[in-house]
């Protein structure tokens, strides 16, 4: 026998139901995007990383500033948490600015750039670029030409951008290289699918046998980095924005692999995808807060990361 819902359980039901998607909503919107902000750490046990090279390195990717999500002040708490961290290496991973879908006040790059200039490490404090970085310099866009507005605020401040050249640095007696990977998807015309990196060209610049640490914005380059690369460094996805699961439904796979976030490795390459701190299209972020990425390299720390592996 059917038995309905009385009027009262009825009612019961949608105010229960309304409540669930309003706590959600502001949650979406309002908490995790703006409110929350986590420490990710891994421990991967490489390949061809050099004995006794331990390196700390914080990985700061998709800030997409603007408000309402990411004024400036969100910034400079970034900014002092990893200061925080003491690391010996900060990597910046692109998409500086946020777009208009996202955006009530856009905030000068100037601005930005005066406020990351306070990071601290070391070794130094490195960047690449996004397709963000392109598709909002109205004039690179004319002109498929750079130095983008990013890069030129970047430098001013004394941050570098990497653009498929290599870096060689050391840490106590032991190099290691990082490469800075062009953007991938840099230009908005439909149909216009060229890119501004160049793989091959940039790892032939590596002249020695030391490891190398690869930034490159977007993850789907991953399948094309050779075994002779020790880590790929990925943002991009902002984790999906939405992470149900341990899966991100917005973002389509690659070659059939899922490479939105985490730590990945494919026939014993490794990468990892940072979920980053801003938000683009939707400023939405459900499961996926926005994460400094610590990375200690060369040991393996009890509590972290590093045994959490996603086969691609």
């Amino acid at each position: 026998m059917l038995i309905l819902p009385t009027r009262r359980q009825l009612l019961t039901g949608i105010g229960a139901t309304t409540a669930l998607v309003t706590a959600t909503g502001a949650y979406g919107f309002v908490i995790e995007p703006r409110h929350r902000l986590v420490v990710t750490r891994y421990a991967p046990m490489l390949p061809n990383w050099t004995a006794g090279l331990n390196l700390t390195v914080a990985v700061l990717a998709d800030f997409h500033v603007g408000e309402p999500t990411m004024p400036l002040d969100r910034i400079a708490e970034i900014v002092d948490a990893t200061n925080r961290l003491e690391p010996d290496l900060i990597l910046l991973l692109g998409d500086y600015p946020s777009g208009p879908s996202v955006t009530s006040r856009k905030v000068p790059l100037i601005d930005f750039a005066r406020v990351v200039e306070g990071l601290r490490a070391p070794l130094g404090i490195h960047a690449i670029l996004g397709n963000h970085d392109w598709w909002d310099d109205r004039t690179a866009q004319a002109t498929r030409r750079g130095p983008v507005e990013s890069q030129r605020v970047l430098e001013a401040r004394g941050i570098p951008v990497m653009e498929n050249t290599v870096l060689r640095l050391v840490k106590d007696g032991h190099p290691f290289w990082i490469a800075g990977l062009g953007d991938q998807e840099p230009f908005l015309l439909r149909g216009d699918r060229r890119g501004r990196d160049d793989l091959p060209g940039t790892l032939m610049q590596v002249n020695d046998d030391a490891p190398i640490i690869l930034m490159a914005h977007e993850p789907c380059i991953f399948p094309k980095v050779p075994e002779r690369v020790s880590l790929t460094l990925a943002g991009h996805t902002h984790g999906g924005q939405i992470r149900l699961f341990g899966t991100s439904p917005l973002i389509p796979f690659v070659r059939g692999k899922d490479v939105s976030y985490g730590h990945i490795v494919a026939e014993g390459r490794h990468m990892i995808v940072s979920g980053g701190f801003g938000v683009s299209r939707v400023p939405i972020r459900i499961g996926v807060p926005p994460e400094i990425v610590l990375l200690e390299l060369g040991k393996a720390l009890p509590g972290t990361a590093s045994g959490a592996l996603r086969p691609a």
